[in-house]
């Protein structure tokens, strides 16, 4: 493999850009890189990552010159949905470490140039936080914090079909538990353990925001918001229509992108003062239309700096199954959708740019080719594409490494709630059992989880113990310590990247026109601001493909940025092969 090309430190291109401290918009031209705390670094051998275990590698980070860590929770928990089901949210799990630890982490990362994003998981609490504890006793002054409703009527409590809605909750069954001690139904659009918060209730917003302003007098730098779009939910709770063969319906569909959303969050703002302090804010909103997400990041509404889309990642689902009903991917499709977010919020707004996290498969095995001959070109053209879009990129662990999908012999190797749940849903109302195991294998979330690859001693160096998940066996090539050390790898790849869009304002802030937009094969685009303009053009597939004579600006003059396969510039790409110019 010929090594990878871009500008070096000497000749920095004309209109370059600095990366910014915490000021107005400084989110626009930085990277946030995802640390999943459990599978990170593991720093005292109980087999699961903590907050040292980051702190050790943060060097790792500094090297790769992301701008931000996006930290997945690491409050007290119960660990039923591995850390977001929150019992406290102003402590850390001893599982993590310390608050010392914590503040021994933004004190580091600090050091090192790079900001701490707090995952923010306000939809709803653990069952075991003393908010719901204390809202199950009727009568309690906090029985409105949460969503408490009598069994259906003309039904026995507790029975099947007595629950208030036929909602399904996220992780299979129904939306609501009958608690026997308060006498009532809660809800839960996910785990039994995480009940719904009221947002209505003026006291439990009061709650977030004080806890938020906690944490930012603590040195955070923003907050990713968990499903923050399913907070307004209406005041009358209502069945939804049932899918054939489907004994509950889509709760989501219900509750999600409420009526009072935006108006939540920019009360949110003006409390916390997220915009006075400058801080990254990201709206995970599963559902959001660009119209919606226009609204929610339009800076004249005080909204969010940007959401989380998901529309591209369920083009390789069965719109009539369910996640893990799988189709093959239509390039055009996928190219169509990124560029209608990237046009629709042109003018207002601003796009969070993602592949991979850490509830989705690996984008390498997933939207790449992870087979031996391509997962090294592959990983490293979906990381050119996601990087020359215009919005903020986020890199998940292990991205930067091209980190595979993972595969598991039986469900018991299997370890995340959802798939659990799932396998046993499924196979109890007579599905397959290798047709449910096989949908595992290609979108479930622990192809996520996996513990990072360090290095090629045991346990692929990240713990001196037994992982709570099985490290995959490809560690032994794939891994940070022999990518570092290799110019040609994924990582320098991505290093690259992130230093292009610190120095070039053209891929910052640049205007974004996608070509060859009907082509099944070739994805190119230009990013264009003043007389700077640069192009990417890459083979996405797996055979050689041919640019159509003429179809794109002429690259004979033009400087060489970056590219996968060296200083080619004829028509012919080889599979996977990516290369980006800079025009003028």
């Amino acid at each position: 493999m010929t090594a990878s090309t871009t500008t070096s430190p000497e000749t920095t291109p004309p209109g370059a850009v600095v990366p910014s401290e915490r000021v107005e918009g400084w989110w626009r031209n930085a990277v946030v890189y995802q640390i999943y705390p459990r599978s990170f670094a593991d720093s005292n051998g109980d087999g699961t990552g903590d907050i040292p275990g980051i702190i050790a590698h943060l060097d790792h980070l500094a090297e790769l010159g992301v701008d931000v860590i996006w930290l997945s929770p690491v409050y007290t928990s119960p660990m039923d949905d591995n850390g977001y089901d929150i019992a406290n949210y102003q402590d850390i799990d001893p599982l993590f470490g310390t608050l010392a630890d914590m503040d021994e982490l933004l004190a580091q990362a600090h050091r090192r140039g790079i900001k701490i994003l707090m995952d923010l998981v306000v939809n709803h609490t653990s069952d075991e936080h003393p908010w719901f504890v204390e809202s199950r006793q009727p009568g309690s002054a906090k029985r409105d914090w949460y969503w408490w409703r009598p069994a259906r009527d003309g039904h026995e409590p507790g029975t099947p079909g007595a629950e208030p809605t036929n909602w399904a909750s996220a992780f299979s069954g129904p939306a609501w538990h009958w608690d026997e001690e308060a006498g009532a139904y809660y809800l839960h659009l996910f785990t039994r353990k995480q009940p719904d918060l009221n947002w209505g209730n003026r006291e439990v917003r009061e709650a977030v925001y004080a806890m938020m302003r906690w944490w930012v007098a603590r040195g955070v730098d923003g907050f990713r918001m968990d499903v923050i779009n399913l907070i307004s939910k209406p005041t009358e709770l209502v069945d939804v229509p049932l899918r054939a063969g489907q004994p509950y319906g889509d709760g989501f569909e219900a509750v999600g992108n409420g009526h009072r959303l935006a108006e939540f969050l920019a009360e949110m703002n003006e409390q916390v003062g997220l915009d006075e302090h400058h801080l990254l804010t990201v709206g995970e909103m599963p559902g959001s239309t660009v119209e919606l997400a226009r609204t929610i990041t339009d800076r004249a509404n005080h909204g969010l700096n940007m959401v989380f889309t998901f529309e591209h990642v369920n083009l390789d689902r069965d719109p009539e199954g369910s996640k893990f009903s799988h189709v093959p991917l239509d390039l055009v499709a996928l190219k169509r959708n990124l560029e209608a977010w990237q046009v629709g919020l042109a003018d207002v707004g601003w796009n969070s740019l993602y592949w991979d996290n850490h509830d989705q498969p690996r984008a390498v095995s997933r939207f790449g080719d992870d087979s031996p001959e391509h997962r090294v070109a592959s990983a490293k053209t979906l990381a050119s594409v996601l990087h020359l879009h215009r919005g903020t990129p986020y890199v998940y662990q292990g991205e930067e490494l091209g980190m595979t999908n993972t595969r598991f012999a039986s469900i018991a190797d299997y370890r995340d709630v959802e798939a659990l749940n799932y396998h046993a849903e499924a196979v109890g109302l007579g599905q397959d059992p290798d047709t449910v195991l096989a949908g595992l294998a290609t979108h479930s979330r622990d192809n996520a989880r996996t513990p990072m690859q360090w290095d090629d001693t045991h346990q692929a160096g990240f713990t001196e113990g037994i992982p709570w998940l099985s490290v995959n066996p490809n560690y032994v090539t794939v891994n940070a310590r022999a990518e570092r050390m290799d110019p040609a790898s994924v990582f320098h790849h991505t290093r690259q990247l992130i230093a292009l869009r610190h120095d070039l304002a053209a891929v910052a802030e640049g205007r974004f026109d996608l070509l060859l937009g009907d082509d099944p094969q070739i994805w190119a685009l230009t990013r264009t601001l003043d007389d700077q303009r640069v192009l990417l053009v890459a083979n996405f597939s797996s055979t050689p493909a041919t640019v159509p004579d003429g179809s794109l600006p002429d690259v004979a003059s033009a400087r060489l940025l970056l590219a996968t396969h060296g200083d080619r510039r004829g028509a012919d790409l080889a599979p996977w092969e990516s290369r980006v110019f800079l025009l003028g």
